[in-house]
């Protein structure tokens, strides 16, 4: 069963429709107890990284979310539910993020169309099972105007390039995080949704 975290913000009925179509049982849940019962959780997430955080703060969320991380639970974020995992957000600058990955998420710069949406490439830095049968260069959906700074190198999964390389997946033990939207990326995006839950 995947839990699919529902704060009010975000795509959730396609991204569980994602689940559904790769054959798995798919739930959104609204409760910290919820989390217990799943196999692996996704925080999917579209707006602003501190009225989220306070969602997950007030609702019992991110204390939940820690005691599932911390007890082995698989996990993944989705854009902003990536950036969430992540210590501190520009959007945001007194707001805390739920630092399961040291780091912050800055914003785009520059004389480029913000935010970036559209396709784009994943360069693939370090081979994982998340990304097992998707090919280097693969192109990816995007809708974001942030991404994250990771501190540890070893974070570090995959690059895209807008205007400069940013980190667009990351990985820490049992937690994964991906700024595109695989819901929305036809067969790379199934298949990383598919390895998610079969490779793990």
């Amino acid at each position: 069963m995947v839990g699919i975290i529902d704060y009010g913000m975000g795509n959730l009925y396609s991204v569980r429709n994602a689940f559904l179509a790769l054959g798995n049982k798919a739930r959104i849940i609204n409760r910290p107890q919820d989390l217990r019962k799943m196999n692996q959780v996704v925080l999917p997430g579209v707006g602003a990284f501190g009225d989220a955080m306070k969602i997950l703060n007030r609702t019992g969320m991110t204390t939940a979310i820690m005691d599932y991380v911390n007890r082995g639970g698989l996990f993944m974020g989705i854009c902003l539910g990536l950036q969430l995992l992540f210590e501190s957000s520009q959007e945001s600058p007194r707001v805390k993020g739920l630092g399961i990955i040291k780091g912050k998420v800055s914003k785009f710069k520059g004389n480029i169309k913000i935010p970036h949406i559209g396709w784009n490439q994943l360069i693939v830095k370090k081979n994982i099972p998340l990304l097992n049968g998707i090919k280097n260069k693969s192109f990816v959906y995007f809708c974001h105007s942030y991404f994250v700074v990771p501190k540890d190198n070893k974070a570090y999964v995959c690059k895209t390039n807008y205007s400069r390389d940013f980190t667009s997946v990351v990985a820490k033990g049992n937690v994964f995080g991906i700024q595109f939207h695989p819901e929305k990326s036809q067969d790379i995006g199934l298949k990383i949704l598919e390895n998610f839950t079969k490779r793990y």
